[in-house]
């Protein structure tokens, strides 16, 4: 059985007009997610307050590490997809299809129950104190079963996409992400619900995503669709997707842990305002980071099903314009970032001493961004061509191999030299963002071969599977 026009195009249109085609939808929709997340930092913020923020800063690495699952099994399944349907398999992505969705509920269940059994214990783990605590668990204890929708939302989409219908995929994301905009002020202020409203608002927008995105492999019209041979567990298809989709699981669990002990650091050295500046500032690398992401998901399917079918130079095609994409962002972003931090920062609070701990947060924090673009594609583009390992390295060096150790050593020289030490936190992150892009440079150069024409790549097989099976 063979994969319809819809993917086929991915082996024979013009690589410009392939990656338009298919990043822009999920730019659109990363963007759109972005600006919900900074609705929802500016509504509680001159709704409830700078304490609020403070206390849904503490909650991000939360929500990261449950984003952390959803991208294991959603990035994993929607790379390997691309891979197969080059191969021309569509038997095999049905099979991908109904195991990630097993693997997500399993999971997705494990890990709420999890969050929920533990909450104090994390939360002050991650920096919460006596006066945000109750902040991050009034959000919490509301948002968490949405999370749990949004990683089947996440793993969905990314199928949708790689199956061939990349607008619908972001006209899912889309609705959703203006749903909860439109619910936002409607809970927060008309009904008086603070914080919680903020919670209910991004439940509710993310249970009609989650059905959205079922409805289409239930539809006779896609090509793709839940059938009964799929849902069988494969283990060699378990193993498949979580391969490709440790790269980004273990970002962000990485990032987690990260915003953790910065969040600590910046307790020693600053106090609640720092980690709420962090918060702020980051807000806005988020939104230049989903850009990025929705520019490596456009080159994801393209790459994955042209590495599939062995067209190396189309490879090499999408990879350099991606790039040149990404740096190009990352410099006008970084640009306007160190330009006018203060006012970035009033978009969000009226506080002046949170806006001046912004200012040079703001500025250290963005500065690297174009490197910043150029190490996210490497990791991607390693993921979509089924190199795992090559991409968990890149994607775990500035995070973890770099940050964690200079975010205690950069600020204890800073003060030993007369420094504040909370420009050294804020330094270490500028060290660290230079340093992983190296190393990811190097990793790039060391796979070089991938580009040559004659390349012969050692596709991942099926075992015990056959047309029957």
């Amino acid at each position: 059985m063979e994969a319809t026009d819809k993917t086929k195009i991915l082996e024979t249109e013009r690589i410009g007009k392939l990656l338009w085609l298919y990043a822009w939808p999920a730019v659109i929709s990363q963007i759109i997610a972005s600006v919900y997340n900074i609705v929802d930092r500016i509504f509680i913020g001159h709704g409830v307050g700078a304490l609020a923020i403070a206390g849904l800063a503490i909650t991000m690495p939360i929500m990261n590490i449950i984003h952390a699952f959803g991208s294991l099994i959603g990035v994993g399944s929607s790379a390997r997809m691309s891979i197969v349907l080059g191969r021309k398999d569509v038997n095999w992505a049905e099979k991908i299809l109904g195991n990630s969705m097993v693997f997500t509920l399993v999971l997705g269940s494990i890990v709420i129950t999890c969050a929920y059994l533990f909450m104090d214990r994390i939360l002050a783990s991650f920096g919460a104190t006596a006066d945000t605590i109750a902040y991050a668990k009034e959000y919490l204890y509301i948002v968490l079963p949405g999370m749990f929708l949004t990683t089947v939302t996440y793993n969905l989409t990314g199928l949708i996409r790689a199956s061939g219908y990349p607008t619908k995929s972001m006209l899912i994301l889309v609705g959703g992400a203006v749903l909860n905009m439109v619910l936002d002020p409607i809970f927060i202020f008309a009904l008086d619900m603070g914080i919680a409203g903020a919670a209910w608002a991004t439940t509710i927008s993310m249970a009609i995503m989650a059905i959205a995105s079922i409805l289409h492999f239930v539809s006779p019209h896609s090509f793709i669709r839940f059938r009964s041979h799929a849902w069988a567990p494969k283990s060699y298809i378990f193993k498949n997707i979580t391969m490709i989709g440790m790269s980004p699981f273990l970002m962000n669990v990485a990032a987690s842990a990260v915003v953790a002990i910065l969040n600590s650091q910046l307790l020693r050295y600053g106090g609640d305002l720092a980690v709420g500046a962090y918060g702020i500032v980051n807000t806005y690398a988020f939104l230049l980071v989903m850009v990025f992401l929705g520019i490596c998901q456009g080159m994801q399917p393209i790459a994955g099903y042209n590495y599939g079918a062995c067209r190396f130079e189309r490879l090499k095609e999408v990879y350099m314009l991606t790039m040149k994409i990404c740096v190009c962002i990352g410099f006008v972003g970084a640009l306007i970032a160190c330009a006018i931090p203060q006012y970035l920062a009033h978009i969000f609070t009226k506080d002046e001493a949170l806006i001046q701990i912004c200012i040079p947060a703001t500025r250290l924090l963005m500065v690297m961004f174009p490197i910043i673009g150029f190490t996210i594609v490497n990791s991607n583009f390693f993921q979509s061509i089924d190199k795992p390992w090559i991409a968990i390295v890149t994607s775990l060096s500035r995070q973890v191999i770099f940050l964690l150790p200079l975010c205690y050593l950069v600020p204890m020289l800073f003060e030993q030299w007369g420094f504040d030490g909370l420009i050294g936190v804020w330094t270490a992150c500028t060290i660290s963002d230079v340093t992983g892009a190296a190393l990811a440079a190097i990793l790039l150069y060391s796979q070089r071969e991938v580009f040559r024409s004659d390349y012969q790549p050692v596709f991942r097989q099926k075992k015990e599977y056959s047309e029957e099976d």
